[in-house]
């Protein structure tokens, strides 16, 4: 007699046979007793799980004679249902849809599927492996899924449902096999061993259904192998059929690990490859075991989710209590990204053993060690506290003492020289009582100081150059609180200009601080100097009833920026509205060329300003120790 393999010779013949798959065999055969008999059925699941198997026994029970009617429980004995079984029968037409992936293979199923079955009550289509069929042959089969002939069923088996089309599905009765549970598996082979008088432990028998994952058609295929070794089989004559690493030594190894032995991870690293374990093989498996520490650190009671014996179950346990969950991901995450070097390189047994080593907790330290001296500290993150204020400047050496001018001739304040194209506005101080010596310098309060560095360091990062030197001059920070920051400008113009470059200043101000601020503008003027004397508290004399001028006109090509003694006031008089009113446009067109040709709607302003000065016998307001000029620019 021709030999016959056991997956073969103990392949179910009745829904009642079926391993592992009691909901589908019930509903099955319920549909069978009531003749509810589907157009198409869709079985899927994973390999080795009785799919084929089923749509036999399915077509045996619709079609077996020595039943009047569909029965849940063939003959098996019969013409037909002998014929079923050897894949012989002419009304029971099995297709590899790998094979006929065409719509002309689809299209010749259909025309022949429209002939009445000759032998049998129901003409039945087995199309294993369907999700291999193109698109245009599922679209061709859709119309007969949903209205085949009379006395037709199709039966479509896949592994991977997610390929197959939705609208194939929703035609189908759909069936979830799932992987064979353990327990049914290990019954199931030790009643064929006992059939079969193949002598096995019980443990060898546990590590094949383990080994099996699920597929039965797999663990029945190594049992047969397993069935011609010599003497009684072991868990170890499995793990060398295979050509797996045993447990014993992947827990070892993982042992030698934990302790930090470096010299016993190399011993046994090299004891298997020398036994002729592929160093990729070590690595794949070591990776599977480290799978199964975690189960056992997180989930001591699962004994089901783990393919290991009981012995080396309860092992690994007693392992894993003085190992951290953190370490276990994190050697395993070493183990999966260095499996790609493994099978690319020319050298898998050096890189096999440096990837070994790696997981020993000392390695470990010595690299986030190492780590840590090699990357420079992180930079602190950017506060809204200012640096410490540097010491204030020594006041600069008294000056020889000089005539104090009477008080209906002050003698006006000495102004800066500002570079160009910036206009620049002189500084009136009122007339101070002659001092004798060097006046305390007022030093400003920690507040003030702080959104003056923060107004330094927005300035630098803002862009263009043309609205850095505008607010640098003519703004200042008034407030910042939280994300909402106040900046001050001198007056209503400059201020609608400031506001157009909101989005700059914005800009600016998250460069600087590290923070989203949204900003806004107020009208108010600049804030005393840090470095100017504070003027004492007393009445400040009016100055002469002359008219001054409120712009003062660039500097000419040819004049040195040093600085010297101004005009008298009696000279300044005698300057002409008109001559003041060419200067101001000339230092407004200056102006606007800076900020990219535009002047931003001051031509009203100015030439109001120019064209109605304002008269000689109104003396500017002074505030704080400083004139107010209504500056419309």
């Amino acid at each position: 007699m021709a030999y016959e393999p056991l997956h073969h010779k103990y392949r179910p013949q009745t829904f009642a046979q079926l391993v592992g798959q009691a909901a589908i065999a019930a509903t099955l055969t319920n549909a069978l007793r009531q003749s509810r008999i589907a157009p198409a059925y869709l079985f899927c699941g994973p390999r080795g799980t009785g799919k084929t198997s089923s749509a036999r026994i399915l077509a045996k029970s619709l079609n077996c004679v020595s039943a009047s009617a569909p029965t849940p429980d063939p003959c098996g004995t019969c013409e037909t249902c002998v014929a079923i079984t050897k894949g012989a029968a002419l009304d029971v037409i099995e297709i590899d849809a790998a094979s006929n992936t065409g719509v002309d293979n689809i299209r010749d199923l259909i025309e022949r599927a429209q002939f009445a079955p000759v032998q049998c009550r129901y003409k039945v289509y087995i199309i294993d492996e369907v999700h291999m069929l193109s698109t245009a042959a599922f679209n061709a089969l859709l119309k007969t899924l949903e209205e085949p002939p009379e006395r037709v069923v199709f039966v479509l088996a896949t592994t991977d449902p997610q390929r197959v089309l939705a609208t194939i599905i929703s035609r189908c009765q759909r069936f979830d096999f799932r992987r064979i549970p353990l327990g049914s598996m290990t019954d199931h082979l030790q009643h064929i061993a006992a059939q079969e008088a193949i002598a096995i432990s019980p443990a060898a028998v546990a590590l094949v259904a383990q080994i099996s994952q699920g597929g039965l058609r797999d663990a029945e295929s190594l049992l047969d192998q397993l069935s011609l070794a010599e003497g009684k089989i072991e868990a170890e004559t499995v793990w060398d059929l295979v050509g797996a690493v045993p447990e014993r030594e992947l827990l070892s190894l993982s042992q030698a690990i934990a302790a930090d032995d470096g010299a016993a991870v190399l011993e046994r690293a090299r004891h298997l490859m020398d036994r002729g374990r592929e160093p990729l093989v070590v690595l794949q498996n070591l990776a599977s075991f480290f799978r199964d520490l975690l189960v056992a650190k997180t989930a001591p009671t699962r004994r089901d989710l783990v393919a290991v014996t009981d012995e080396t179950w309860e092992q690994m346990k007693a392992l894993v209590q003085a190992l951290a969950l953190p370490t276990i991901l994190q050697d395993q995450q070493r183990l999966r990204e260095s499996e790609v070097q493994v099978k690319s390189t020319t050298q898998p047994r050096l890189w096999l053993e440096v990837t070994l080593l790696g997981l020993l907790p000392s390695s470990g330290a010595a690299a986030t060690a190492a780590t840590q001296e090699a990357s420079p500290p992180p930079a602190p993150a950017k506060k809204f506290s200012a640096p410490p204020a540097a010491p204030p400047a020594p006041p600069p050496p008294a000056a020889p003492p000089r005539a104090v001018p009477p008080p209906s001739q002050p003698e006006p304040a000495t102004s800066a020289a500002s570079p160009l194209p910036e206009p620049v506005v002189p500084e009136v101080t009122a007339s101070t009582p002659p001092v004798t010596e060097a006046a305390p310098i007022a030093t400003p309060s920690p507040d003030t100081a702080e959104l003056a560095q923060i107004w330094r360091d927005v300035l630098q990062y803002l862009r263009p150059p043309g609205t850095q030197a505008l607010l640098d001059q003519h703004g200042h920070l008034v407030s910042l609180e939280g994300t909402r920051a106040r900046v001050g400008v001198v007056s209503a113009p400059l201020m609608k200009m400031a506001e157009q470059r909101t989005k700059n200043i914005e800009a600016a101000f998250e460069a600087a601080l590290n923070a989203q601020i949204s900003v806004s503008f107020q009208i108010a003027s600049l804030p005393a100097p840090s470095n100017t004397p504070t003027p004492p508290a007393q009445s400040v004399p009016a100055p002469p009833q002359t008219a001054l001028p409120r712009v003062s006109p660039p500097p000419p090509a040819d004049v040195a920026p040093a600085v010297s003694t101004p005009p008298s006031p009696a000279a300044s008089a005698n300057l002409s509205a008109a001559d003041d009113g060419d200067r101001t446009r000339q230092a407004v067109k200056s102006f606007a060329d800076f900020f990219n040709g535009k002047v931003a709607e001051v031509n009203e302003e100015i030439d109001t300003f120019i064209s109605t000065p304002p008269p000689a016998d109104t003396p500017p307001t002074v505030e704080n120790g400083e004139p107010d000029f209504d500056v419309p620019f």
